[in-house]
């Protein structure tokens, strides 16, 4: 998928794979699939947006337009990502969005309290994530203004 011509890069946050095979399946049903990386826990993620290590290459580790965020990810979970995106100028502005089997008030208020654009759980069945997904898409890459990518 493209926004006004340019190339929508997702990034996503998911240590489970079955969840990743998953989530690829219905960003591939919805046509969003085209430029989709995945990392598997925060650590991980942190060093794709500061292009650390294997993701030192902007060309193959491109700055996301969107990132998927799990919250239970082993090493660096999710809140300590979102907490660290957050507070870095240079990251601030990628929206975040929260897909996680938690639905726990205190994590759906502590994410939204570290500046999350969205919290959604986690659907089971594999249709519904193909529902959240192509809604996603419609709002992230057709309605909303995102900044140019730096």
């Amino acid at each position: 998928m493209t926004k006004k011509g340019k190339a929508v890069t997702i990034l996503v946050a998911e240590d489970d794979e079955d969840d990743r095979m998953l989530m690829q399946d219905a960003l591939e049903e919805n046509r969003l699939a085209n430029d989709l990386h995945f990392v598997c826990d925060g650590e991980e993620l942190m060093d794709y947006l500061q292009h650390r290590g294997q993701y030192h290459d902007p060309k193959t580790s491109p700055r996301p337009s969107l990132i998927l965020l799990d919250l239970n990810m082993p090493r660096k979970d999710g809140r300590e990502a979102l907490k660290e995106i957050k507070s870095d100028p240079a990251l601030r502005q990628i929206p975040v969005v929260v897909l996680t089997t938690s639905k726990a008030e205190e994590d759906i208020l502590r994410t939204y309290d570290l500046g999350v654009s969205s919290f959604i759980a986690k659907p089971v069945i594999f249709e519904s994530m193909v529902q959240i997904i192509k809604a996603l898409g419609k709002y992230w890459f057709e309605i909303v203004e995102l900044p140019d990518k730096n």
